[in-house]
């Protein structure tokens, strides 16, 4: 069997763990624990290690979905997640101008360690203040268009918007690649 490994990662909040239940065919496995900082103003629950879904695409083919927690203090399992993968995902929540930076951080540390296609998704783009895509771009430090991944809005809660980020990122892999998928 032909495992393509995706990751999805990204700040606090994004969507990450959503984004993976929304389109794995088996029972996510995932490392959630009670937030009990100042996340739990945010959400109940947060990753602390990390999400595995799988769905599969092909025959004898299979996406393992990999989600990373959003926390910095975890960031050791940014860098476990990513040495093996195929390409990632950046969930970044576009009314959250506040997790910005970190979106930023998280897109530099793994440019930093690998070199595979990446996609950036727009969460919550339907969210009262949410920035507009080049306006999110900027914030991420993604100056000129012509070298910036990327970019689409999500719905992790939508297979169909889930179904067409992995489409994108399968395919700009199988482009990028001499790996056959």
């Amino acid at each position: 069997m032909e495992i393509l490994r995706i990751v999805i990662t990204g700040g606090v909040g994004a969507g990450k763990t959503t984004f993976i239940r929304t389109i794995s065919e088996i029972d996510v496995v995932d490392t959630d624990k009670r937030a009990t900082d100042e996340l739990a103003e945010l959400k109940t629950q947060t990753t602390v290690a990390l999400d595995f879904g799988r769905l599969g695409f092909a025959q004898n083919q299979s996406l393992h979905l990999y989600g990373t927690p959003g926390q910095a203090r975890f960031d050791f399992m940014w860098d476990i997640l990513i040495q093996k993968a195929h390409a990632y995902i950046l969930l970044v929540d576009a009314h959250r101008p506040d997790h910005f930076r970190n979106g930023r951080k998280i897109l530099n540390f793994m440019n930093q360690r690998v070199q595979i296609p990446c996609l950036i998704g727009l969460t919550h783009s339907d969210r009262p203040g949410a920035w507009e895509m080049e306006d999110v771009a900027i914030a991420l430090g993604l100056l000129d268009e012509a070298t910036r991944p990327p970019m689409m809005v999500v719905n992790a809660t939508d297979s169909a918007s889930v179904k067409e980020a992995l489409v994108w990122l399968i395919q700009e892999f199988a482009n990028c690649s001499k790996e056959p998928i």
